[in-house]
């Protein structure tokens, strides 16, 4: 029911950097290994309004009509802004404490979370990948969405939060560095700008 094609691709599609894995590798390098898995986390858990409205056919809602797309993606252009400007702004030294507090854990959870729902296109892509790993003939095709969806829900957790280990790795040869922490800022601050740009350029 789970093929190696459909294993294969998903794990390609979760590899390539886009929004989450950006927010998760600067949240590690600026905050800490446990900060970066709230924010996998988070970007794990924005995914599933996109994969239950391609599951419930909302997505070909969302494909025809021009007005639901545009909204949402404006407002995720507006978000992806937003944590630009916030990022570019934070001129604190980077946090040398590896354990978040509650708040600060939820804000990072909330913030990922955003950042992936605000995004229209994510469910386009799903609209248009899971049903292809949907065997014809099943017999409860429902159940196929449910499980390919959980499958790819558990490894884009496990890849975001390698990428946020990693990054953690990468921060202690720079943690005491100011020059390196500003341009590391300036970097992701361009970056999540730059993909706002890209998202209110984009068509579906």
């Amino acid at each position: 029911m789970i093929s190696i094609e459909f294993l294969i691709t998903s794990l390609i599609v979760v590899l390539i950097p886009g929004t989450g894995v950006i927010f998760t590798v600067s949240t590690g390098i600026t905050q800490g290994r446990k900060a970066s898995v709230y924010a996998a986390l988070g970007c794990t858990a924005g995914i599933i309004p996109h994969l239950l409205a391609t599951i419930l056919g909302l997505a070909a809602i969302m494909h025809t009509s021009a007005l639901v797309f545009q909204t949402l993606k404006y407002a995720g252009v507006a978000y992806l802004l937003y944590i630009a400007y916030a990022t570019w702004k934070n001129t604190s030294a980077f946090a040398l404490d590896n354990s978040p507090s509650r708040s600060t854990a939820m804000s990072l959870v909330v913030k990922a979370l955003l950042l992936n729902i605000l995004n229209p296109k994510l469910t386009i892509f799903f609209l248009a990948f899971l049903p292809q790993f949907v065997t014809p003939d099943s017999t409860n095709p429902l159940f196929q969405l449910l499980l390919l969806s959980g499958v790819f829900m558990a490894m884009t957790f496990a890849v975001f939060v390698v990428y946020g280990l990693l990054a953690h790795t990468f921060r202690t040869s720079v943690i005491e560095s100011k020059p390196v922490q500003a341009w590391l800022r300036r970097s992701f601050a361009a970056v999540f700008a730059g993909l706002g740009v890209h998202l209110a350029l984009s068509e579906k």
